[in-house]
């Protein structure tokens, strides 16, 4: 059953645009079907009553649904191409991330202009929504605005970590206990935090760890990490 989101909490009411649209002309309901809609945290089965610019539904049962993991989970991630963002976006949804932070870096090689921030947002926002739906998850994960690594430091969680690439750092699982809260994970760009950068994060209280003996490229790198994180706090 197709899974939506919804702001407003009422017995009966509309749909957006967006999600009429998908409802009506790609699964192609008809009035008495039922659909999942998801409002504050709460899943409800409902039933749409009517069908016209936009489609009403109205409540048939709320469901139990345990889908979240048991850490609140924040990956930080440089920049990278439009394509690759979109991926990362959409399986750190996927793999149950509460919020992704977008990083500037030194070595990123993606610029967005001021005057586009607020279209690349609303783009993430609604990559992370559908992600959401498509894996039957009860919130969708916040994407924060653009930050720099002065500006990140200020979001710290109960475990902060760096990916890096320097010798002699801990395995992932090693810093993964289940008392654990909350988590930070900072990923860098395809060329890696500079040495600069690394002592910032590491001065201001966040740890290295490695991923392995290989190295991975960005994307791949975000979705181990949230895959790894995913099996320990499954819940």
């Amino acid at each position: 059953m197709q899974r939506y989101f919804k702001t407003t909490d009422l017995d009966t009411f509309e749909l957006s645009s967006d999600d009429s649209y998908h409802i009506t002309k790609v699964m192609r309901n008809k009035i008495g079907d039922n659909i999942e809609v998801v409002i504050d945290k709460k899943l409800y089965i409902c039933e749409i009553t009517k069908i016209s610019d936009l489609v009403t539904v109205k409540k048939v049962q709320e469901v139990e649904c345990d889908s979240e993991l048991s850490c609140y989970i924040t990956i930080a991630q440089s920049l990278v191409k439009e394509q690759k963002m979109d991926l990362i976006l959409q399986k750190l949804t996927e793999l149950g991330v509460s919020s992704i932070i977008p990083v500037k870096t030194e070595r990123s090689i993606v610029k967005i202009d001021d005057s586009k921030k607020d279209k690349k947002h609303h783009k993430w926002h609604m990559i992370c929504k559908e992600a959401s739906e498509q894996s039957h998850r009860v919130t969708i994960p916040m994407v924060n605005n653009i930050m720099s690594l002065k500006e990140l430091i200020n979001n710290k969680k109960d475990i902060n970590l760096i990916c890096s690439l320097n010798e002699n750092t801990k395995p992932l699982d090693s810093y993964l206990t289940k008392d654990v809260k909350s988590i930070l994970f900072v990923i860098g760009p395809e060329g890696g935090f500079s040495q600069k950068e690394e002592a910032f994060l590491i001065e201001n209280g966040f740890e290295c760890t490695t991923l392995g003996k290989r190295v991975l490229r960005v994307e791949t790198a975000a979705i181990y990490v949230a895959s790894v994180i995913n099996h320990i706090y499954k819940g």
